[in-house]
C-alpha cells in the first residue's frame, strides 16, 4: 500500500490526521514540509511516530511537540536519520489547532 506525499491539512475537520499509516511501505523519507496556509495566525503542530493508535497502549514518539509556526511560513525538516522510522510498526501523524490550516508536503 503506497502512502500520499501531499496533504491539505484543516484542523476544524480533523486536529490528528494520518500522514502515514504503518505498513505503507514508506522509506526514505528525504524531508518534511509543513506549511502554515493561514495569513493572520500562527499554527500549533505536534508531529508524532505512534504504533497501531487503536492498540490498548500504543507507543508514541514525539518528532515536533506544540510548535507554533507563524502565518504564511513553513517549517522544513530535512534530517534523513531523524525521519527514519519503521514503518511496518509505526505511522507518522500531525496534531494541529482547531483553527489551524496548513499544508504538508514529505518527499
Amino acid at each position: 500500500m503506497a502512502f500520499t506525499r501531499y496533504h491539505n491539512i484543516v484542523g476544524s475537520s480533523a486536529v490528528t490526521t494520518e500522514l502515514i499509516s504503518s505498513g505503507s511501505k514508506a522509506k526514505n523519507i528525504k524531508s518534511i514540509m509543513i506549511t502554515n496556509t493561514h495569513g493572520t495566525n500562527a499554527a500549533t503542530v505536534s508531529l508524532f511516530l505512534q504504533s497501531n493508535p487503536t492498540d490498548a497502549a500504543p507507543s508514541t514518539f514525539n518528532i515536533l511537540s506544540t510548535v507554533s509556526i507563524p502565518e504564511d511560513t513553513s517549517l522544513l525538516l530535512d534530517n534523513e536519520s531523524l525521519l527514519a522510522f519503521d514503518n511496518s510498526v509505526f505511522g507518522l501523524y500531525v496534531t494541529v489547532g482547531s483553527t489551524d490550516t496548513l499544508d504538508v508536503l514529505i518527499n
